[in-house]
């Protein structure tokens, strides 16, 4: 553990509070299941960073940039540090459509400078007062998608991770459950916290990436207010307390605590692979999040667009990023490409996974472009990827060689070799953060043992020398019992 301040007026003590929760839950996560087993375990390495006053404010927001620059640059070179969780936003900067700031580039810039991992949490906002307050209830969830709702600096940036927040339960203690007084927002478990803010972010690409949990909410009826932790612990997050000779442990809720969650599943990410670059920590966490069927119940009258701006990608099960299954393989690579050119990877495809009931393919990119506020079009690369099947190598290099130029779009073969994923290549072509998957119930024996994965970069500002990296995760799911793994780890070998 160290910690250190970036002003000379400063001491490192947390007098505000806040980074000790957020602190607590990096290296704990939810004490609430370490707590009750009476046995505390830590799983990370913490570095402390103050750049804000002990009553919580920026000195001056217009110095931010370069501060983060300052925090960044130091940190990884003083200590190797290559997770950096923010826990804050500007609330007097709103993000126009299609527009960022300059605290967003900035952290944009670092990401790809330093090859780190950016986490920032997508904000809170109290979703009814005074007269109407009862509708945090009744409105649920749908008034997260309202205007006043969205994501301000820095939480729309490209190349980082925007989190949001989900319920872990109803927040109701046990005096409060037969209390008429006294009502829930959320019944359960992962669904959106009814304080999270949503996208979309930078040029309209999908914010937040992914969700975890951070809290929930109650209404009082003899208050008539909407009450979250630490008033009721219940509907927060149990963590560590900044007066700790006071009270060791206190409740918090927020995206500012789902945000430190999901770093510190990356952090045991990188502790598997310590090696692994940025882009491929987040290609593995996309490939590992899901939509809880209790989201998925909840927000069912929400398309794929907006749910994705309230939830991203899901939530993450850090041990589907990090092991495969017997059932379950997962292939990864890094690389680079020029600009307009295009990478083929070959997917083998067993016997076993071509027949045999419900199958799932599941392709997960990331990337790192170069990002300049001052052009129309904020990022100065794009890419794209087509899994096909039943066609010949060759005549898949030829086709999209023959499309050499076409910097818009990424071309499409014909239907019959064409992938379908979904989410659809509109709702993820945007993203540095992209993920797509298709589900197979009929033999597919017809179209042979391996696909094809066409990853193509394709130029916008960014100059003809430039070299885009990328990291590339490819799922292979079965129904349990099947042999899968230890049918294709051969093959992986050679």
């Amino acid at each position: 553990m160290a910690s250190e301040t970036f002003d000379t007026g400063l001491s490192a003590a947390d007098i505000w509070g806040h980074g000790t929760k957020v602190g607590g839950a990096a290296v704990f996560g939810d004490l609430r299941d370490q707590i009750a087993s009476g046995q505390l375990r830590k799983s990370v390495r913490l570095v402390s960073a103050k750049i804000i006053t002990d009553d919580g404010q920026f000195y001056d927001r217009r110095t931010l940039p370069n501060l983060m620059r300052t925090v960044f640059r130091g940190l990884n070179e003083r200590y190797g540090c290559r997770i950096f969780v923010l826990s804050l936003g500007d609330k007097k900067s709103w993000f126009e459509r299609g527009r960022v700031g300059p605290w967003a580039m900035t952290l944009d810039e670092l990401a790809r400078e330093l090859d780190v991992l950016v986490f920032v949490s997508a904000g809170n906002r109290s979703p009814r007062g005074g007269n109407v307050v009862e509708q945090g209830v009744t409105q649920y969830p749908q008034y997260l998608l309202e205007e006043a709702n969205r994501i301000f600096e820095p939480s729309g940036a490209a190349n980082v991770v925007t989190v949001g927040s989900l319920s872990h339960g109803s927040g109701l203690a046990a005096q409060h459950r037969d209390d008429a007084h006294v009502r829930a927002i959320t019944a359960g478990p992962n669904e959106p916290s009814p304080f999270t803010r949503a996208g979309p972010g930078a040029g309209g690409i999908t914010k937040p990436d992914f969700s975890d949990l951070g809290g929930t909410m109650l209404f009082s009826a003899v208050t008539r207010s909407l009450q979250s932790a630490p008033i009721v612990p219940e509907a927060g997050i149990t963590t560590l307390n900044h007066d700790f000779v006071r009270q060791l442990f206190t409740s918090a809720s927020g995206t500012s605590i789902a945000t430190p969650l999901l770093a510190r599943k990356a952090a045991l990410l990188l502790q598997r692979f310590p090696e692994a670059s940025a882009n491929l920590v987040r290609a593995l966490l996309a490939g590992a999040a899901s939509f809880p069927d209790e989201m998925t119940t909840r927000l069912q009258a929400m398309d794929a667009l907006e749910t994705a701006s309230v939830v991203g990608n899901g939530l993450v099960d850090p041990v589907k990023a990090v092991y495969s299954d017997d059932h379950r393989v997962i292939y990864f690579a890094e690389d680079q490409l020029d600009i307009d050119k295009f990478a083929i990877y070959r997917i083998p495809i067993p016997v076993e996974f071509q027949t045999g009931g419900k199958r799932t393919i599941r392709i997960s990119l990331a990337y790192d472009p170069p990002v300049r506020r001052t052009r129309a079009d904020y990022l100065g690369t794009k890419m794209d990827f087509r899994l096909i099947r039943g066609c010949p190598v060759d005549h898949i290099s030829n086709f999209f060689r023959s499309h050499a130029g076409q910097e818009s779009t990424h071309p499409d073969m014909p239907p019959r070799y064409d992938c379908d994923l979904k989410p659809s290549k509109t709702q993820r072509g945007g993203n540095t953060l992209q993920t797509g998957s298709i589900t197979f119930t009929k033999d597919t024996l017809d179209y042979g043992n391996e696909y094809h994965l066409v990853v193509r970069c394709m130029g916008g500002w960014a100059t003809d020398e430039l070299r885009q990296r990328f990291a590339i995760v490819v799922e292979l799911e079965h129904q349990i019992g099947v042999q899968l793994y230890a049918r294709l780890r051969p093959r992986l070998r050679t």
